[in-house]
């Protein structure tokens, strides 16, 4: 697992580039903020994570399936890489930051175009996509509930749940 990248991957640069094509600039992978986000805009005060849906637990997505070998070793690695998401999500919420997911499967060729356009709307509009206004919270993409729901329920947790970010980033 050596060779898996934690930064630059492609769908992250895929992101990147379209953002400051789009005239927004951004710090990446910025590590004073829990999870090192991928793209954070303090102008707008917005943070993007541009997560992969194997390594991310994307729930109900085709490219995420739990692997049939050394099935004890890869649950326990791929929960604990959930529940930390919650974690820092809930954290960066809390200090008043949108966070917005995106996800790989939404970057296939098909849908990658209007996934950008919406995540730029979203960024600068301040808006879920949806139309309406957003202040602070997470943002999901349409048809990806569930990862909102799990954030909803880490948000209940009590603050004790927090996994610093000192910790060590696994993906």
């Amino acid at each position: 697992m050596s060779h898996i990248r934690g930064t630059n991957t492609s769908i992250e640069v895929l992101v990147r580039s379209y953002l400051f094509r789009r005239g927004l600039r951004f710090r990446k992978n910025d590590k004073r903020y829990p999870g090192h986000p991928d793209v954070v805009l303090p102008k707008y005060h917005t943070i993007v994570f541009v997560n992969g849906c194997f390594w991310h637990m994307h729930e109900g997505c085709n490219k995420h399936s739990m692997p049939k070998s050394n099935v004890e070793f890869w649950t326990a690695k791929l929960m604990r890489n959930h529940e930390r998401d919650l974690a820092q999500h809930a954290a960066l919420e809390a200090d008043g930051w949108r966070v917005i997911v995106v996800w790989e499967c939404e970057l296939t060729k098909a849908a990658r175009d209007e996934r950008l356009a919406r995540l730029y709307d979203q960024i600068v509009g301040g808006t879920d996509g949806a139309g309406s206004t957003g202040s602070a919270g997470s943002v999901s993409s349409a048809g990806h509930e569930g990862f909102a729901e799990l954030d909803k329920s880490a948000e209940s947790a009590s603050s004790d749940s927090f996994i610093g970010s000192a910790g060590s980033a696994e993906r």
